[in-house]
């Protein structure tokens, strides 16, 4: 017992310290590594990196914002737009029926929740979507006696099964295969097909740990796995556990509820890259609104889109102009220290460029594959990824980089291209569900009040299980196929 409460007293890293330690460590490594050699202006390829400056360092946090601009955009203005839902009080409402209606079997949320946010990771590579996810969920979980750490993992284990998985996600297979060498041919049902395997064993491996730990904690609060400090901030945040009176929605708030939902609906709707599949639908008659049909959305259209559902939602409710401004303003507020997560975090990629270690690493580390069979090959391969993927956290970003050389390598080995690709695809989703480079865990976890290293000590039992089952199914399909 002495144990556990020195463990939930020690304060723990921030997740800026985390990041900046990353960054620091990067340009270290920048002069350990050979110095590139070149052809004029170009770098001869695999040959060594760039040493990085001192402005280099210094700058690459700062630059990791000009990098994030339209994500953290998006971030400050979903701020504003949730304060103003919370404003109604709908959000708070809403959740204490669902949880009085759920009494005793607030668990089944899990499973349920996780599959949905797995399909639109397996479809488009939803993940940095998820961040307006985070709040609302974490008050979920408080409210059914669980805690915060539930209702991230539930977001962050959901969504990112989906996207190790992805089948048509075209952010991640889709950018692989285009980014093949002419001559090479895929093969589109079998990476579909490895897609939905490495997806569905992956969501199944992370409902039990979750469904496991959600267990635990609705029976005994000491079971939780949040320091003192994490427990504090979110009895702060998301209300102490408490006897829950009869709540009942008014219709204003019913209302409100219904076009909160919409507006994520129409979201999510809005970053499906619909013509990559055919369907054309959208581009006639979506685009007035943000000059982007539905389809074709990123995140300035997803933002301007939030700010309009807040002006109405504020109608509906009656707000008064300085009302609707203040807390709008409050909200943006809250979400700062969110917006420098994600930009300093989007900083280690800057630095990564501008040293080139990441063209460095995947090129030597191909060279080493070669002539391996493909039993060694398969594992070697993956790990491969998950060290690049640290570096490079973007799936497309990594395709691009990495398919062009891995791609002919695997070709010319007599090895799958398809299980190769899926390869890189899992590699890279494995990582992003708990490196701090990614903007999508560390604003994630800033919403619900869980600190990075806390989701680390918790969620690496869960990674190195998917890991092991991944690089079982990826061995076999190499060497069969």
């Amino acid at each position: 017992m002495t144990e556990t409460k020195k463990t939930k007293n020690k304060v723990m890293l921030s997740a800026f310290s985390i990041i900046l330690i990353l960054i620091f460590a990067l340009g270290v490594l920048s002069y350990i590594l050979p110095i590139a050699q070149f052809n004029g202006d170009t770098i001869i390829n695999g040959s060594g990196v760039v040493r990085a400056k001192i402005s280099d360092i210094l700058m690459s946090p700062i630059l990791g914002f000009e990098n994030a601009i339209d994500v953290c955009i998006f971030v400050i203005i979903l701020g504003g737009f949730l304060a103003i839902v919370t404003k109604t009080g709908a959000l708070e409402t809403g959740i204490k029926v669902l949880v009085q209606k759920l009494k005793g079997r607030e668990t089944i949320l899990i499973p349920i929740l996780m599959f949905i946010f797995s399909l639109g990771g397996t479809t488009y590579g939803m993940l940095e979507e998820t961040v307006g996810f985070y709040a609302l969920l974490a008050a979920t979980m408080v409210a059914a006696r669980m805690d915060t750490l539930v209702g991230a993992s539930v977001i962050l284990l959901g969504a990112g099964s989906g996207v190790l998985g992805s089948t048509i996600n075209p952010f991640a297979v889709g950018a692989a295969v285009s980014a093949l060498p002419a001559g090479i041919e895929v093969n589109q049902g079998i990476i579909i097909g490895l897609g939905v395997l490495l997806w569905l064993t992956t969501l199944g491996i992370s409902i039990f740990f979750v469904m496991r730990y959600a267990k635990k904690v609705q029976k005994d609060k000491g079971s939780t796995f949040l320091s003192l400090q994490e427990q504090k901030a979110m009895e702060e945040t998301y209300g102490e556990e408490k006897e829950q009176t009869k709540a009942k929605l008014t219709s204003k708030q019913k209302l409100t509820l219904i076009i909160f939902a919409l507006t994520f609906l129409v979201m999510i709707i809005g970053f499906i890259p619909w013509g990559e599949f055919g369907i054309t639908i959208f581009d006639k008659f979506t685009g007035w609104l943000t000059g982007t049909p539905l389809g074709g959305w990123y995140f300035y259209e997803a933002a301007l889109w939030f700010l309009i559902i807040s002006i109405i939602i504020a109608l509906i409710n009656g707000y008064k102009e300085h009302e609707f401004v203040e807390t709008f303003v409050n909200g943006t507020k809250d979400m700062m220290s969110v917006v420098l997560v994600i930009a300093i975090a989007r900083g280690a990629s800057v630095l990564m460029q501008t040293t080139h270690l990441d063209n460095y690493i995947i090129y030597n580390t191909s060279e080493a594959l070669k002539n391996m069979p493909a039993v060694i090959f398969g594992p070697a391969n993956y790990i491969l990824h998950i060290i690049l993927s640290v570096l490079v956290p973007s799936s497309s970003g990594l395709a691009t980089l990495s398919t062009p050389i891995i791609g002919p390598l695997a070709s010319n080995l007599g090895y799958s291209v398809e299980a190769t690709i899926m390869t890189l695809v899992a590699a890279n989703g494995l990582v992003n569900l708990i490196t701090p480079t990614c903007g999508a865990i560390m604003g994630g976890l800033a919403l619900a009040k869980v600190e990075y290293g806390t989701w680390f000590k918790w969620a690496i039992k869960v990674v190195t299980t998917i890991a092991i089952v991944n690089i079982l199914i990826l061995t076999f399909a190499m060497v069969i196929l």
